[in-house]
């Protein structure tokens, strides 16, 4: 029975790849109007369709976009003593790690942003779950091989008597705004950086604290199971400061 649910998940990340891609083919491949630019001709066809498809309104499984993108599985966690031995792990090394960035001299006390603290709980948890018997954690590797710290996912875990993975991705969230509907989780899938290399399951751990700038005190955590994440797509155009001013002289008052 188990492969029903998997099946359909992969059925839907595939559909949702095709027609994307159908309505990128579909402006590609249609001739330009007549006295149009041919360029702006198609990219304004492909915009339309991808407007017409009103994809920012719509939810898609999380586990099955993964799926799609990587040809990987996101496996949902169970009471397995695989499962239960890494969650108890995860656990552990956060106790650790929050005491820790609780000290008065803490490194985090001294940072402008609570965002750039984020580096410091992904080593503290790496490095305790790595020391634990049974387990390896390190950075995911990407498809081309390399170990980069950007990008979803941050830590992966393996269970060495399994050989169970588990992808771990730690955030920091204010503990009053666990409600709040801004955008906190960002899945960019690329080719070859991608992440995910492996059957897993994928791991969120949302670790809070008190909001106070350059006193923070981190107070407890949220584990989430990815399987059963909903997300939308945000298509944005975006430009950067070269492109925006390269060639453009500099005038003054």
């Amino acid at each position: 029975m188990a492969a029903k649910p998997r099946f359909l998940k992969a059925a839907i990340g595939f559909l949702v790849g095709l027609g994307v891609g159908g309505v990128v083919a579909w402006s590609l491949a249609r001739p330009p109007k007549p006295g149009g630019s041919k360029t702006h001709g198609d990219d304004a066809a492909l915009v339309k369709g991808l407007l017409a498809e009103d994809l920012s309104d719509r939810r898609f499984s999380f586990a099955a976009i993964a799926e799609a993108c990587s040809g990987k599985m996101v496996l949902p966690l169970d009471d397995s003593e695989a499962h239960l031995r890494v969650t108890t792990a995860i656990r552990e090394a956060l106790v650790a790690t929050l005491a820790e960035m609780n000290k008065e001299d803490a490194p985090v006390r001294q940072l402008r942003r609570i965002n750039e603290a984020s580096r410091f709980f992904e080593d503290g948890l790496l490095a305790r779950i790595d020391a634990m018997p049974g387990l390896s954690c390190g950075i995911p590797p990407t498809r081309s091989g390399d170990h980069q710290r950007s990008g979803y996912p941050d830590l992966r875990i393996v269970d060495e008597a399994s050989g169970a993975v588990f992808y771990l991705d730690p955030k920091l969230v204010e503990q009053n705004s666990v409600a709040s509907t801004f955008r906190t989780f960002y899945f960019e899938p690329k080719d070859e950086t991608l992440k995910i290399t492996d059957d897993a399951v994928h791991l969120l751990v949302g670790i809070e604290h008190d909001g106070q700038t350059r006193r923070w005190t981190f107070t407890g955590w949220r584990l989430v199971d990815l399987s059963t994440l909903q997300v939308r797509l945000k298509a944005e155009f975006q430009a950067s400061n070269k492109e925006l001013y390269e060639g453009v002289k500099s005038e003054t008052p």
